[in-house]
């Protein structure tokens, strides 16, 4: 049986000149543009624009997949267990007590990270070469 699925296209290259790791990391977490910081970096809650409004960088094809829930759940784990730990030691509360306070706060911790740590992953992936084609990288 032959296969169907066409070959993925490689990501086009930046179409303005990379900024320094640190910018392009601060755009990201801003929700805009990478490259420029002019424009929009989701066109959803967590949908990358396809190209960039500004720039015309091809946005939407740097895949960042599990990397921002993996960071959320890292940053999220080190807030929230810590505080846990202490409020045990300190206090004693009772199970419900625990329940009110950090399973509310666990959530609003990892809807709002999430979107700020997948715009600095696309950040990151695209000044490491990850939204160039294999022969530019």
């Amino acid at each position: 049986m032959p296969d169907t699925a066409a070959p993925m296209a490689a990501p086009l290259p930046p179409v303005a000149p990379l900024p320094a790791m640190k910018v392009a990391l601060l755009r990201g977490l801003r929700g805009t543009c990478p490259v420029c910081g002019a424009a929009p970096l989701f066109s959803g809650w967590l949908k990358v624009v396809d190209r960039c409004a500004k720039c015309g960088t091809h946005l939407g094809a740097i895949r960042a997949d599990d990397a921002p829930p993996y960071f959320t759940i890292f940053a999220v784990g080190h807030i929230v267990i810590p505080g846990m730990l202490w409020l045990e030691r300190a206090q004693a509360p009772e199970l419900w007590v625990h329940t009110i306070i950090w399973v509310p706060l666990t959530l609003a911790l990892s809807l709002g990270l999430m979107r700020p740590i997948k715009g600095a992953t696309i950040g990151l992936m695209l000044k490491l070469g990850f939204g160039r084609p294999a022969e530019e990288a």
